[in-house]
């Protein structure tokens, strides 16, 4: 079972579910477990591969379904063990990808969907970038492109701490983990199709920071299209991981967000 961590406020109070990207892991989620659990029981979970999940690698290599859908199973699996039959989940990057999968696969378990600087659609920079890091990756030590593909994605200055966290937490990564994630990230641009043809019955909020150069626009295409349950909120002065960016208005956003979903007493 994926490592895990839960704050409990009260068995009354929903629950949120953490999801992180790939080369994160829950420790990225900091600066909101404070806020958070002041309203909600929280959920973190570490991927299969990352953080303190890490351990049971030599049975997950012997898998061959390394999927989307068997990445939000195991999400699944602790959600059944704790008996949360039913969460509010917050994502960032590929971690939106997992939740979004996981509504497809258990739509009832999921109360709404906070979606971070979510990856909806690789354009042609992001497919040459992963195509590029797939012809070398056997070769050039797999830190070199994450960092580079941090640098391309959170250009600026001030992304500086976001670059610093994710590179920080990707050295954890094993390498043979991280290639199977980005052998999981070729094969996404089908599941994106899915996604952004079919919108899905579930209030879902996408958090997107104004200088996520590479994956708002076509976030902003989706919200235009998916009216009946998506809403776009985008923050200031953020890059790619709103939720270390700005952090103050990621939290009270996505709290007021899920509160607001609450029906009247």
């Amino acid at each position: 079972m994926l490592h895990h961590r839960t704050h409990l406020l009260a068995p009354e109070h929903d629950w949120v579910v953490f999801v992180h990207g790939a080369g994160g892991s829950s420790s990225i989620w900091y600066r909101q477990v404070r806020e958070f659990r002041k309203h909600f029981n929280v959920l973190l979970v570490d991927l299969r591969g990352h953080g303190e999940s890490r351990e049971p690698l030599h049975l997950w290599g012997q898998q061959e379904d390394y999927t989307f859908e068997a990445v939000s199973r195991e999400i699944l699996e602790v959600m059944d063990h704790l008996e949360i039959p039913a969460a509010h989940f917050v994502g960032i990057s590929l971690g939106c990808i997992v939740i979004r999968q996981l509504a497809e696969m258990a739509p009832d378990r999921v109360r709404s969907m906070v979606l971070g600087g979510a990856v909806t659609r690789l354009d042609l920079r992001s497919r040459l970038l992963v195509r590029a890091g797939d012809w070398v990756k056997r070769i050039v030590p797999f830190m070199w492109l994450y960092r580079l593909f941090a640098w391309i994605i959170m250009p600026r200055r001030r992304h500086r701490e976001s670059r610093s966290l994710f590179v920080t937490e990707a050295r954890k990564l094993a390498q043979k983990e991280f290639l199977r994630w980005w052998r999981l990230t070729l094969e996404v641009t089908p599941l994106l199709r899915l996604f952004e043809e079919r919108e899905i019955p579930i209030p879902t909020l996408y958090l997107m920071g104004e200088e996520d150069h590479m994956f708002l626009p076509p976030v902003r295409r989706i919200a235009q299209k998916h009216r009946a349950f998506t809403t776009l909120t985008v923050v200031e002065d953020s890059g790619h991981v709103v939720n270390v960016d700005q952090a103050n208005r990621f939290n009270r956003i996505a709290i007021d967000f899920m509160r607001g979903l609450r029906p009247a007493a």
